[in-house]
C-alpha cells in the first residue's frame, strides 16, 4: 500500500500505484486498439531542474514522472497524470513542467463516476470547481435554512 493509502495494480505485468491508474491504461489501450490515438508510453520521466553541487554537498535532479504520454493522432503529444488528491509537492512540480514545457499538454485526471465523461473521467481542475461550487451552493442552502425570517407579523 502506497503513502497515500492506494494498492498496488499489476496488469499485462506492469505495476501500478492504484487502481485507477491501471484503469485509465486499459481505457488507452482500448482507444490505441479502436485507432483513436497513435500510441501511448508509461511513466515518462522529464527533469524540472538539474542536479549540482554546492559547497560540495551534491543535489540531485528534481524530476517530475507522468502516468502517461498520449500520442494523438494529429501528432501532439498530452501527458497524463491520474491523480487521487493534489499535493503541495505536485503542485509545484506542475507549475514548474508548465514553466518548462510550454508546449507539452500536462492533464491531471481523476475518476469520477458523478462527473466524469462516458469513461467516468474528469479533468482534476474541473472537478474541483464543480465540487466547489457545490460546496458554495450546499452553503447558501444551509444560511437559508437557518436565517431567521425577517418579515414582520402583519405582512
Amino acid at each position: 500500500m502506497s503513502k497515500y493509502k492506494n494498492e498496488k495494480v499489476v496488469v499485462d505485468g506492469i505495476e501500478f500505484d492504484s487502481k485507477h491508474e491501471s484503469e485509465y491504461y486499459e481505457l488507452l489501450k482500448r482507444l490505441k486498439a479502436e485507432g483513436k490515438i497513435r500510441d501511448f508510453e508509461l511513466q515518462k520521466k522529464f527533469e524540472l531542474q538539474p542536479g549540482f553541487k554546492k559547497y560540495g554537498k551534491s543535489h540531485r535532479a528534481i524530476t517530475y514522472t507522468v502516468d502517461f504520454v498520449i500520442h494523438h493522432l494529429d501528432g501532439h503529444m498530452e501527458c497524463v497524470d491520474v491523480k487521487g488528491m493534489e499535493t503541495q509537492q505536485g503542485i509545484m512540480r506542475r507549475k514548474m513542467f508548465d514553466y518548462l514545457y510550454p508546449n507539452l499538454q500536462l492533464t491531471w485526471v481523476q475518476k469520477s463516476i458523478k462527473h466524469g465523461n462516458e469513461n467516468g473521467w474528469i479533468e482534476y481542475d474541473k472537478l474541483k470547481k464543480i465540487r466547489a461550487a457545490a460546496k458554495k451552493e450546499k452553503k447558501l442552502k444551509e444560511g437559508k435554512k437557518n436565517k431567521p425570517s425577517t418579515k414582520k407579523g402583519g405582512e
